[in-house]
């Protein structure tokens, strides 16, 4: 009979098997204590390195190189920089008012606003010099909210896009030039970008520029009744700093230029493009024979 216990006996430590070499027979008759088994369980997270380094092994970062994979990063971190920058910016305007009567002293008015710039929403106090009252409720004019949720709208789905266009074009790039939807549904999709990037980057311009008249301390001023009278003496405040509102405008139409651009690349990897070099490459020959038979005659 063959002993069982010299037998290897295979177990799992970490990730593969390990040989656990046989017993040796007890040759001396001396007691031996029973060996203990210690049964090793995977690690997760050793798996999911491996899955992470794989994933990361089969990116081709040289692609990155071609102008096709190098403006998608660039759009991808302009992207990034239009809608942040609408989206974060937030300013204050303001004003003074003192009154001519001497038990009113001097009122500071600030009023904050910011993205998305929905000025009839913010509310502010108007002091009144007479003795009866106080302060009135009052109310910034306009709602500029449609051009700066579309600029930002767009901005985030460019984004999501270009990030889903990497990976398809750094991992699955075979499949991207073998299947020719892909292509296809690329070029259309970067066309319409770049109409969308047009008509937001103008329409998000033409509205900071209302933004910029509504929030002028002057406009203010001229909102609020008590200045209009001989009882108080208004005064404008500091102009609200609109840098970060006229850096996003600037990225809206250098996504633009960026996604026109991108048009061309986008466009030669499409069946439309080879088409065009065959039917050049088929007419040359016949317009060889049409030249070289009016030369003989």
């Amino acid at each position: 009979m063959v002993d069982r216990s010299l037998s290897p006996l295979v177990l799992y430590r970490g990730v593969g098997p390990t040989l656990i070499p046989p017993l040796l027979p007890n040759v001396s008759g001396r007691k031996r204590a029973a060996p203990s088994l210690v049964l090793h369980r995977p690690d997760p997270g050793r798996a999911v390195s491996l899955q992470v380094d794989r994933l990361l092994v089969g990116l081709r970062w040289r692609r990155l190189e071609e102008p096709l994979g190098f403006i998608k990063v660039l759009q991808w971190l302009f992207a990034i920089f239009a809608f942040g920058s609408c989206g974060s910016y937030s300013g204050e305007t303001g004003a003074t008012v003192r009154c001519n009567n001497e038990a009113k002293d001097v009122s500071a008015i600030i009023v904050s606003f910011g993205y998305p710039f929905r000025l009839n929403r913010v509310q502010y106090e108007m002091p009144l010099c007479d003795d009866e009252s106080t302060s009135k409720t009052m109310h910034l004019m306009g709602d500029f909210s449609a051009p700066a949720e579309f600029f930002v709208t767009l901005g985030i789905f460019s984004f999501f896009y270009t990030i889903a266009a990497l990976v398809i074009y750094l991992r699955f790039h075979k499949l991207y030039m073998e299947n020719r939807r892909f292509p296809l549904v690329d070029f259309c999709v970067t066309v319409s970008f770049t109409f969308f990037w047009l008509v937001a980057a103008a329409a998000w311009g033409k509205g900071l520029t209302d933004v910029k008249g509504a929030t002028r301390p002057s406009s203010l001023t001229a909102a609020m009744s008590v200045c209009h009278g001989e009882e108080a003496v208004c005064s404008a405040g500091a102009t609200p700093s609109m840098g970060l509102a006229n850096i996003s405008v600037l990225f809206g139409f250098i996504n633009f230029f960026l996604w026109a651009g991108n048009c061309w690349f986008v466009f030669k990897e499409t069946p439309w493009h080879g088409q065009g070099q065959d039917q050049g490459q088929g007419t040359s020959p016949e317009s060889a024979a049409e030249q070289g038979a009016v030369e003989k005659q």
